[in-house]
C-alpha cells in the first residue's frame, strides 16, 4: 500500500468513527507514544545498542578531557547552553536523568527562586530521528556510492548509513585518536567493517577521499573545535576540493550560517541548495524545527 492508498483508507476509517469520539482519537494519534512503536525496527534497535555501549565509555557530557575548548565556546553563547549528545541521549532518557538530578533542562533566573528558563542544548551528533530523516528522506538511494562524514566523533552517521542505506562505502574522518578507537570498537562489535572505515586524520589531508565522495556530511564540524583562522582554512579546503559534479553536501548549520561569522564568502556557482520536506514525521523526538537545521546542497 502506497501513501496515497493509505491516506484514502485512513479517511474512510475516520468517517466511520462516532463524531463525538473523533477529537479524542485524533488527539491520541497526535500525542500517543504507542504509535512510535510502529517505527521501531531492527535498525533502530542496533543504533540504540551502540548508543548504550558508547554511553558506558564516556562522561555524561560526551566530551573528552582535552575538549575544554568545546565547553568554553558553548558557555560563550548568548543564551545558557549545555552540550548534550543527541545520539546518546534521546528525550526520554534526558527526562529520566533530569528526574534523577543528573541533568537539567532549565536554569535559574534568580538563585533560590522558582523563576527558571529552558536551557539551550547543543549537540555535535545527529539524533536517531535525525539519522532516519537523513537517510530515508534527505539523501537518495546510495547503492554503490561513497559517503564521507567529516568529524565523525562517535560515528553516528556511519552507523546510521550502515543500517539505513545501501552505500557501498561509509568513511568517518576523525582527528581524535580516542574517538577513532571508540568507533572502530563499535564497527567491529556490530560487524560493520565490510562497508565502514574510520580514518584518523585532519580532513585537510584527505583531498583524494573528498574528491571521490558522492556524499559529504558535516554536522557542527568546525565551530566548536577550531579557532576562526583554522575554520577558514578548513572551509577553503572543502570548497576547493569538493568539486565532483552532482555530489551532495549535507551541513548543520547551513553554509551561510557557518561562513557568515567567519566573513568567508561562498564561491559563486559551487553548490545549489535543494529543498527538503521538514514536515515528515520521523518520531516524537524530532520536530520540524529540529530538522530545519539540516541542509542539503548539490555540487554544480
Amino acid at each position: 500500500m502506497n501513501l496515497r492508498e493509505a491516506q484514502s483508507e485512513f479517511r474512510q476509517f475516520l468517517s466511520r468513527v462516532e463524531p463525538s469520539q473523533l477529537p479524542k482519537l485524533l488527539d491520541w494519534i497526535r500525542t500517543s507514544d504507542e504509535l512510535d512503536e510502529l517505527l521501531l525496527d531492527n535498525s533502530q534497535v542496533i543504533l540504540k545498542c551502540i548508543a548504550d555501549d558508547i554511553r558506558d565509555s564516556l562522561p555524561l557530557d560526551a566530551l573528552l578531557p582535552r575538549e575544554a575548548n568545546v565547553l568554553h565556546k558553548v558557555q560563550q553563547r548568548s543564551r545558557p547552553t549545555v552540550h548534550v549528545d543527541a545520539f546518546l541521549y534521546e528525550d526520554e532518557l534526558v527526562d529520566t536523568l533530569c528526574e534523577a538530578g543528573r541533568m537539567s533542562r532549565c536554569y535559574c533566573l534568580k538563585c533560590g527562586s522558582c523563576s527558571t528558563a529552558p536551557l539551550d542544548f547543543v549537540s555535535n551528533s545527529f539524533s536517531m530521528c535525525e539519522l532516519f530523516f537523513l537517510f530515508q528522506n534527505v539523501l537518495p538511494d546510495l547503492s554503490g556510492r561513497t559517503l564521507v562524514d567529516v568529524g565523525s566523533r562517535l560515528g553516528a552517521v556511519v552507523y546510521g548509513g550502515y543500517v539505513y542505506s545501501s552505500a557501498s562505502r561509509l568513511v568517518g574522518v576523525e582527528l581524535s585518536e580516542e574517538f577513532v578507537h571508540l568507533q572502530n570498537k563499535m564497527v567491529l562489535k556490530y560487524g560493520m567493517d565490510a562497508r565502514v572505515q574510520v580514518v584518523h586524520a585532519d580532513v585537510c589531508t584527505q583531498d583524494a577521499l573528498l574528491q571521490a565522495a558522492d556524499v559529504v556530511v558535516m554536522n557542527n564540524v568546525f565551530e566548536y573545535f577550531m579557532e576562526p583562522g583554522e575554520q577558514v582554512r578548513a572551509w577553503r579546503f572543502i570548497m576547493q576540493t569538493l568539486r565532483k559534479r552532482g555530489s551532495l553536501l549535507v551541513t548543520v548549520p547551513s553554509l551561510h550560517e557557518a561562513l557568515q561569522p567567519l566573513q568567508e564568502a561562498l564561491p559563486a556557482g559551487w553548490v545549489e541548495e535543494l529543498p527538503l520536506d521538514y514536515q515528515v514525521y520521523v518520531g516524537k523526538d524530532a520536530t520540524p524545527e529540529d530538522l530545519r537545521q539540516i541542509h542539503l546542497y548539490r555540487v554544480l
